[in-house]
């Protein structure tokens, strides 16, 4: 099949399919990688395909009831997770990738290193979640020197720093915050390491606390982020303070949770609360 029939298979998927933009987006970037890189075909940008409207929808957003109640639902790392995704405004593997570097206790910051889009960032690090970090940390250290006393205790370094800076794969400032349970062969290097926690437990648990606290929202660890960020906002907040801590580089990505809040700079008042 070449690029007339690809056009047509895309095409199908938006029309009689009925797919999402983003779905479609998939298939054609999975297509044009198969043919360029597998058969060695060149299809060309496929401008005879017809493709799907896209469509924006505004983020899911928790009162801070729902919040509190969902995170009643949670414990131990779990909800310390959850707590800094709603706290810190951070993005799931932000959070499950944090290091120990970039927590400044003193400062109350996080760093967030290499987040969406490349880029870095600093958020607030939440007073209550002081003690909880430290007790996690002193975990984590404990379970960082048993691992050295075995022959282990490496971690993985991205972009080339583990042959730049040879001894900080062992070094306790590089090790995760929330470390996973278990060490595991890294598939690159054959190596065994100790990786981060893993993602999806965490999404597992949130779904469970959202059932158990009886949210009918479809929440998930995201929706706390954007609860972070229209909490700041109906807060008085001023948009680009929040545009920072969340990393957003164009403000009308952030321009979004006024919309959720239906008063951004408009204040509306129903005519039926008059």
């Amino acid at each position: 099949m070449g690029e007339r029939e690809v056009e047509a298979f895309l095409t199908h998927l938006a029309v009689a399919g009925n797919v999402s933009a983003s779905t479609q987006n998939q298939a054609k970037a999975a297509l044009l990688f198969l043919y360029a890189q597998v058969l060695g075909v060149e299809l060309g940008w496929l401008e005879g395909v017809t493709t799907a409207k896209s469509v924006r929808r505004l983020p899911v957003v928790l009162t801070e009831e729902e919040v509190r109640a969902l995170l009643a639902q949670l414990k131990g790392v779990h909800w310390l997770l959850a707590t800094l995704l709603y706290g810190a405004g951070l993005r799931l593997m932000e959070a499950v990738r944090l290091r120990v570097k970039d927590i400044d206790f003193a400062r109350r910051e996080i760093v967030v290193r290499d987040g969406k889009g490349g880029k870095d960032r600093v958020t607030v690090l939440p007073a209550k979640l002081v003690e909880p970090l430290r007790q996690q940390l002193a975990r984590a250290r404990e379970l960082h020197s048993s691992d050295c006393l075995a022959g282990y205790g490496e971690v993985y370094l991205p972009f080339a720093l583990a042959r730049k800076y040879p001894r900080a794969p062992r070094e306790w400032a590089w090790q995760y915050a929330f470390p996973a349970t278990m060490l595991s062969e890294d598939p690159r290097s054959r190596r065994m390491r100790r990786h981060h926690f893993d993602e999806q437990a965490v999404q597992r648990a949130v779904k469970e606390a959202v059932r158990r606290a009886g949210i009918v929202k479809p929440a998930s660890p995201h929706t706390l982020r954007h609860s972070f960020a229209t909490h700041l906002l109906q807060a008085g907040y001023d948009i680009r303070t929040v545009q920072e801590l969340l990393g957003h580089a164009d403000v009308k990505t952030t321009m979004v949770y006024t919309h959720v809040l239906n008063r951004g700079g408009r204040g509306v008042l129903s005519p039926m609360d008059r």
